[in-house]
């Protein structure tokens, strides 16, 4: 025990010693946690590899460290508070808008009592709910009783004004779609995983791999699946803040992250890459705009294609008017009337669906696909807590090249990759879905006719978001 807990100290210091000379030599700095508002340029020390390697190494050995020093006993009393308390916590600062009060208060701060008065809460059950996340580095409490914004509370800063947050609710999240995928799952997540045992211990729900049938539609005691839900009128305000939600989801995303997906110059011109459940066409708008030989065909259902249309006349009319980029109706669970495609593009479709329908969606592809056609799935592979035995993935073109975690940390580096495992938990809850690992989508590809040839990392930020490209068998 003495020797890990000395290479983990080891890690740690050796780790902050190389993160202070990168930030040195490229005249960046490291971001100042007690700072009153959030910036993405406070980010760019993330931009230089081993900066960023340096910081995510000495977080998870902090956290392992800290594993092994707190008593088992309060480290799982910990985690179930935080799994619970700071959710709901973090909800009621949220809905609130006291990250925008305090934002309006300047750097000074403001007492509990006065933020309860301006959201219209009772400010003894509010300070403690501030003091709680202060505690755990959200918000800062300056004096007794008095708060203020820190570098993660500003991330829910909406960017309005209290005045127009109390007039126009339904436009609060239109500047700030991190503050609405917040808002979603801290709404959805936390009413159906109350009831996850229930469900999952249920011999109905428990072993469904249908849409209709999960911990969501459970809770909300419906037989509608999801998405199905939200189109209800009377989820007009959820359905609104879901789409900012999917805005700021995909802004968190490199978007020429498409471009690293293939060797997009190898393809033959004149090729047709058909952008399965596209949506609007976002994903593959930089490959028209980059790839002029390249034509996009873009399948969704009729009210999605419809929208995109608009999107595509606003941001390339003469792409659409010359044909480069074409909408076709189409849903993915039934047969592909395209046969003759170069490649058929997935992006972050199957993580939406349980097994039995992603292999529905990949063997109608199958069907379609001649002998040259390439398959590219942009999807979460989530690693495996232990380390895999040498031999297992490397035949697969990219998978070796993310590179595990030193010794004595997890190679997934633990709790800093908890996105992704959150994630794969919310499509569970959702969708009876899951993120998958790289030997589960091996094996589904290998079930529909697929080999899987590469799967290599397209987000420069962290190594769960892959390009995975398989042949026909």
């Amino acid at each position: 025990m003495a020797e890990s807990l000395t290479q983990l100290a080891s890690l740690i210091s050796g780790s902050i010693s190389a993160l202070t000379t990168v930030c040195d030599q490229n005249s960046v700095s490291f971001p100042n946690l007690d700072a009153p508002s959030f910036s993405p340029n406070s980010e760019a020390f993330r931009s230089h590899p081993d900066a960023a390697e340096a910081a995510k190494v000495a977080a998870a050995a902090c956290l392992r460290l800290a594993a092994a020093l707190v008593p088992p006993t309060d480290f799982v009393n910990e985690e179930l508070g935080v799994g619970v308390h700071k959710s709901v916590a973090l909800r009621i600062c949220l809905e609130a808008n006291v990250t925008e009060i305090l934002r309006e208060a300047g750097p000074m701060g403001l007492h509990a009592d006065d933020i309860a008065v301006k959201c219209g809460l009772e400010p003894l059950k509010l300070g403690r709910i501030l003091r709680y996340l202060a505690t755990h580095h959200c918000y800062r409490e300056i004096s007794p009783n008095v708060f203020t914004n820190n570098r993660i509370s500003s991330t829910m800063d909406t960017g309005k004004s209290v005045q127009d947050l109390k007039a126009n609710p339904d436009s609060k999240y239109e500047n700030c779609g991190f503050a609405a995928l917040c808002s979603h799952r801290l709404d959805f997540e936390l009413k159906f995983g109350a009831i996850a045992w229930e469900a999952l211990s249920d011999a109905e729900y428990g072993f469904s791999d249908e849409p209709n049938k999960t911990m969501f539609s459970k809770e909300f005691q419906t037989d509608l699946s999801f998405y199905q839900f939200l189109e209800q009128p009377s989820q007009r305000y959820r359905r609104h803040r879901f789409g900012y939600a999917m805005q700021g989801l995909a802004a968190l995303q490199p978007p020429e992250m498409i471009l690293k997906a293939l060797d997009w110059t190898s393809l033959p011109d004149n090729a047709e890459v058909v952008d399965v459940g596209g949506g609007l066409g976002t994903a593959t708008m930089p490959l028209v705009q980059k790839y002029s030989n390249l034509t996009a065909i873009i399948q969704d259902l009729p009210n999605v294609i419809e929208e995109g249309k608009k999107l595509w006349k606003t941001k390339m009319p003469a792409a659409l008017a010359a044909g480069r980029v074409r909408f076709e109706v189409h849903d993915f669970l039934s047969p592909q009337p395209i046969k003759d495609a170069n490649v058929f593009l997935v992006k972050q479709i199957l993580h939406n669906w349980s097994v039995g329908y992603t292999t529905r969606i990949l063997r109608h592809l199958r069907e379609a696909a001649q002998p040259n056609t390439l398959l590219v799935i942009i999807e979460n592979i989530t690693p495996y807590a232990c380390r895999i035995p040498s031999g297992t993935v490397d035949t697969i073109a990219g998978a070796a090249d993310v590179k595990p975690a030193p010794e004595p940390l997890l190679p997934n580096y633990g709790g800093l990759s908890g996105t992704v495992y959150g994630l794969d938990m919310g499509m569970m809850g959702y969708f009876n879905a899951q993120e998958f690992t790289i030997l589960q989508l091996k094996e589904i590809l290998e079930n529909t006719g697929w080999q899987l040839t590469r799967c290599t990392p397209i987000d420069a930020r962290d190594n769960f978001l892959r390009s995975i490209v398989a042949v026909p068998i």
